[in-house]
């Protein structure tokens, strides 16, 4: 038989994975067998981290693009296609979070993020499904989180946009599991990252998540790889439109 996980010689495309969780995506895809093609903003982050995944023999490759820029997508998956080959996973992470409490959440801010959190998956998804279609098989990957689900005191506008991140992915699958595509939901819990680090030393936020989280602790971004490589490979070709929350079981109590 042969290996449904094996991602050997597909190209796939992960935005926002220049470090963190985008980055730990990424090294799993690139184990996997895949041709990986990191995307940032920032060209000098994307060639250290780049040069960090060939360093643990990985072929990578870099697009640095401001995703929010639905014409810098365009030829950015036009380079890719023609470069570096048909793009036949697509992982939508990018992504941030802006912490105020909702009477003190200026309307800007929240517009901003919902650009980045839920409007640009959906430019990212349409670019690269364009071309999926022609060939009729591709795995796009949105990168949700425990909040597509929970809310928690400061962050309305991202549990809002990850909740509708959700129901986008469903809207993608209803219009392109026809043609032969899949598309999913990850959703991670509470994972130590460069990004959490300060709410990761704060003994009190960290027992919290402990307390919450029936596992006892926060993840690990290396936890994330089995379930990323699931969705990208042959192994989910009949798993379309779901929600996989990777959360040491905080979603699944009170």
């Amino acid at each position: 038989m042969t290996n449904p996980f094996d991602l050997t010689g597909r190209v796939a495309l992960i935005t926002g994975s220049s470090r963190g969780i985008g980055l730990a995506l990424a090294g799993a895809l690139g184990e996997a067998g895949a041709h990986v093609v990191l995307n940032a903003r920032s060209a000098d982050a994307l060639d250290v981290a780049a040069d960090r995944l060939r360093g643990e023999g990985l072929t990578v490759d870099v697009r640095a693009a401001d995703v929010t820029d639905a014409d810098a997508v365009e030829g950015m998956i036009d380079s890719i296609e023609a470069d570096v080959g048909p793009i036949e996973i697509l992982v939508n992470n990018a992504g941030m979070q802006d912490r105020t409490p909702v009477l003190d959440f200026p309307v800007d801010r929240f517009r901003t993020l919902l650009e980045l959190n839920l409007v640009a998956p959906f430019v990212v998804a349409q670019a690269a499904a364009r071309r999926m279609v022609g060939r009729g098989r591709g795995k796009i990957i949105n990168i949700g989180s425990v909040q597509s689900e929970l809310g928690r005191p400061t962050i309305v506008p991202y549990t809002a946009s990850k909740g509708g991140l959700n129901l986008l992915t469903r809207g993608l699958c209803a219009d392109l599991g026809p043609h032969g595509i899949q598309v999913n939901t990850l959703a991670p819990g509470y994972f130590a990252t460069e990004l959490t680090e300060e709410l990761v030393d704060d003994d009190e936020f960290s027992a919290w998540v402990a307390s919450r989280t029936p596992a006892g602790r926060w993840g690990r971004v290396e936890e994330l790889g089995g379930a990323v490589v699931f969705l990208a490979s042959d192994a989910s070709s009949f798993v379309n439109g779901q929600t996989l929350f990777v959360d040491g079981g905080m979603t699944a109590v009170v």
